[in-house]
């Protein structure tokens, strides 16, 4: 159990006479810029570009807001977690946030740069009232973003995000009793996330593997190399030191190439490449092919169906996974469940089914037998401790696995929050994912949809073959072009 600093053991916070001159509803959050007519919160939290949409006094009134519901709601009356990425504006909102949350009541126990899975991690064995992330993910530099999780690790409900943000724009939302937080740095806690990722393999090793890892310059460096190496790894690393200038640029998880250059350079076994926060993997094989999250799903879900740790063969992911995964994870007699894009929703699908596997062709895999989210170190060390006990290559065990149908996803940069979100209303588009839908019948699938994280839309059209693929996407994505014009 994470022991409380010495100052504060209790679990009430200290009271505020009544006859105090500061009243609850004085406290000055600042002023923000004007609030989107569309919803803060994405399919990730609150993300956005810095200055813009994401401000310190905005993070101020989040912080606030936030800690009154997690005051009011959590089972527990402990801290809250605050981790960040390297981002540069990390350290502003950080604490911008703590220093709402502090005037909301709240404890504050900073950890610094981690991972996100760290601070979902620490808030589930600390009787916390939930834990906060400062990170965009996979976004460039120029971006940040807020999100939160429960006292259990999981993210914030929903209802609890509206909560949050009636409060921002000035809804009458209920007010707990007045109390002064206190704020505390407790980096030395992350050590303890560390352990717990070994310990998942418990005597497990990787002795004579040479593992690649690019570390995006973001929350993983220094942590992740320090991991596989006590596991007994020989690490060959890139983009190994924390920079909020070049965080997620032309590496990581959405820039493949450099690892897949290196593994074959260093004739490596496996390659991993994380995001910004590190909740995300993608696996690079001995023969430098991409292994997305269809693949990592596969080949981990025939591993715990073999050992019986797998629950009616189910698998939980998205609208997004191939086909071909489907289908072949049919073959062997399981099931795959889809759901709408994005980690809290594969998470819902799987507490409601009890699946204990599930994820994103993105790499998000979560995996309740070793933790409590998505979580990318997690899956990277399940993986090469898979390959090692398989005594085949990861390029073998894919090429046993199945082969992809042609996929084509495109984005198409939409500025404007409120026509992004409102694409669906688009006649012209509507008209011509019907035409395409009809057109292809049983023979591919189309998902058109709104990023929640970044200002896109993504044009996704998988076929039974690329020309096909390719003749629908060109389509589609002049169809959201002429949407743009409008």
């Amino acid at each position: 159990m994470v022991q409380t600093p010495s100052r504060h053991r209790g679990s009430e916070f200290p009271a505020v006479n009544s006859a105090s001159p500061v009243k609850r509803d004085t406290i000055l959050l600042g002023d923000s810029a004007p609030l989107p007519n569309t919803k803060l919160f994405g399919t990730d939290g609150i993300r956005g570009k810095v200055g813009e949409l994401l401000t310190a006094s905005l993070a101020l009134q989040v912080g606030f807001w936030a800690g009154q519901i997690l005051r009011q709601n959590a089972p527990n009356q402990g801290p809250v977690i605050l981790g960040q990425d390297s981002r540069n504006s990390s350290d502003m909102l950080a604490m911008a946030l703590s220093a709402g949350l502090t005037a909301a009541g709240l404890e504050v126990w900073n950890l610094g740069l981690c991972p996100t899975p760290c601070v979902a991690y620490l808030a589930s064995i600390s009787e916390s009232v939930g834990g906060v992330m400062i990170s965009a993910s996979h976004n460039p530099p120029e971006d940040n973003g807020i999100k939160f999780f429960g006292s259990n690790g999981s993210k914030l409900s929903q209802q609890l995000q509206e909560q949050i943000e009636a409060g921002i724009r000035g809804a009458k939302v209920p007010v707990a009793s007045f109390a002064l937080g206190h704020h505390y740095h407790r980096q030395e806690l992350v050590k303890d996330y560390a352990a717990s990722l070994s310990d998942s393999l418990q005597e497990m090793n990787l002795s004579g593997m040479r593992v690649v890892l690019d570390l995006a310059w973001g929350a993983a460096a220094g942590l992740a190399p320090a991991v596989f190496e006590k596991m007994g790894a020989d690490v060959i690393c890139l983009h190994d030191s924390p920079d909020g200038d070049r965080i997620n640029v032309n590496c990581g998880s959405t820039h493949l190439e450099s690892l897949q250059a290196a593994v074959l350079e260093h004739n490596a076994d496996v390659g991993f490449a994380f995001d910004g926060d590190a909740d995300r993997v993608l696996g690079v094989d001995n023969k430098g092919r991409s292994i997305d999250g269809d693949y990592i799903l596969y080949l981990w879900g025939r591993q715990l169906r073999a050992s019986q740790q797998l629950p009616s063969n189910l698998i939980i992911s998205t609208v997004m996974a191939n086909l071909g995964f489907e289908r072949a994870w049919e073959k062997l007699g399981g099931k795959l469940i889809r759901t709408n894009v994005g980690d809290q929703h594969v998470h819902a699908e799987m507490q409601r089914t009890g699946a204990m596997l599930g994820g994103e062709q993105s790499g998000h895999i979560l995996c309740p037998h070793f933790g409590i989210s998505g979580d990318g170190l997690l899956t990277a060390l399940h993986i090469a401790s898979l390959v090692r006990q398989s005594g085949e290559s990861l390029a073998q065990l894919v090429s046993g696995s199945f082969q992809t149908y042609p996929q084509l996803l495109v984005n198409v940069r939409v500025d404007d929050r409120e026509k992004r979100l409102k694409w669906h209303e688009c006649e012209i588009l509507q008209g011509a994912i019907v035409r395409a839908k009809t057109a292809m019948g049983e023979q591919g699938r189309i998902l058109v949809r709104a990023s929640g994280t970044e200002p896109l839309i993504r044009v996704m059209v998988e076929a039974a073959s690329a020309e096909l693929a390719n003749f629908w996407t060109d389509n589609l994505v002049l169809a959201v072009q002429k949407y743009q014009s409008l």
